[in-house]
């Protein structure tokens, strides 16, 4: 059983546990993947720029009170008595928090009025093995402000971050659905780099076929498909989460941010089309390896068959010469031995003519 059938399964024990309880209850649902949670809060405007890491949830009020767009990240959702701590702060719904601490959510947006919720993935390759890995991103959109939920203490925003920090391009500008859109744009870019070297191995996978079709490579063309497939699970409804955004109707997005995400969108129907090609390519794969094998053994039965042919003939004469009546007069002439391979040679060396010939040897 693969890793992520197994993780398939510890998934569904672990929601089996939730079964009965009212909505909004919070249990943490996937692995714990830092030790402590971290927090860390940017406000800037277009005039300046401050960050502080947050020891305690009550800092956050003092950031909150301060002029500017407001950006909170968390890294580490298994703590909940943080994440009820943070809900209160930010007045979130508790729908909201239990979706943020079961990080096997599927990718959606929903809409709760005063905030926007956003659930989607950030993806990066195991370099060991080349899978596919995966964590869930949370990210809350509110009037002025931004909370990014990770698993992991991986700064996969350190683009936004830096370009903040820097004040290139509209970021310190506009406000916090330019942030969202940032963030939603970063991770659309990342699918880019997970597709690339997704390409190079199948494209190696290709040439091995042609050379030869090791049953082998069988397994690693699955493979790939299941990670194809596993993109294409969060990508779709990437490209549903930007129109709802692009198209709605909700004031926390402005129309100036709008024309973005409907760039970020065609990025995502890009991201799509190469996708559904490398699936057609591996669908293409795996027929190529049935073909190769079917021309395989229908090598190994044509040399059979050639064979066979070869040896009936000579099989035909070695029987009538070896059933021994008394009248046969081959039996007493002094060079019958040799006469009878004399033919036998005739007969095979004008079969191999014959057969080249014909171009079936």
């Amino acid at each position: 059983m693969t890793e992520r059938a197994q993780g398939s399964r510890r998934f569904l024990r672990k929601l089996s546990q939730t079964a009965g309880l009212p909505p909004g209850t919070l249990v943490h649902i996937g692995e714990k993947k830092v030790e402590h949670p971290r927090i860390s809060g940017i406000v800037y405007d277009a005039d300046r720029v401050f960050e502080q890491d947050i020891k305690e949830v009550s800092e956050i009020r003092v950031l909150l009170a301060q002029p500017g767009v407001k950006w909170i990240d968390i890294d580490g959702v298994h703590e909940l008595t943080i994440l009820e701590k943070l809900g209160e702060e930010f007045k979130l719904h508790p729908l909201i928090l239990e979706d943020i601490a079961n990080t096997e959510q599927r990718t959606k947006l929903e809409d709760y009025g005063d905030v926007l919720y956003v659930v989607t993935r950030w993806f990066e390759l195991e370099k060991a093995s080349g899978r596919i890995l995966s964590d869930q991103i949370s990210l809350i959109l509110g009037r002025d402000f931004v909370v990014s939920f990770s698993e992991k203490e991986a700064d996969e925003f350190a683009s936004v971050r830096q370009r903040i920090r820097e004040g290139k391009g509209r970021v310190r500008s506009m406000g916090a659905d330019y942030l969202l859109y940032r963030l939603l744009d970063s991770i659309v870019d990342n699918y880019y780099i997970i597709l690339e070297p997704l390409g190079e191995r199948m494209d190696d996978l290709e040439t091995r076929l042609l050379e030869d079709a090791s049953p082998k490579i069988l397994p690693e063309i699955f493979d790939i498909k299941r990670e194809l497939l596993f993109l294409r699970k969060s990508v779709w409804p990437m490209r549903e989460i930007l129109s709802s955004l692009e198209r709605g109707e909700s004031p926390l997005i402005s129309a100036e941010t709008r024309v973005f995400l409907r760039d970020a969108y065609d990025h995502t129907i890009h991201v799509m089309e190469t996708i559904d090609i490398f699936r057609d390519m591996e669908s293409g794969s795996v027929e190529t390896y049935l073909s190769s094998l079917s021309y395989r053994q229908n090598e190994v039965m044509r040399m059979l068959t050639i064979i066979a042919t070869f040896f009936l003939p000579l099989t035909f004469l070695a029987g009538v010469w070896g059933m021994n009546f008394v009248t046969m007069p081959e039996l007493k002439w002094p060079f019958g031995y040799a006469l009878a391979w004399g033919v036998m040679l005739v007969i095979a060396a004008g079969m191999v003519v014959y057969f080249r010939k014909k171009k079936w040897l």
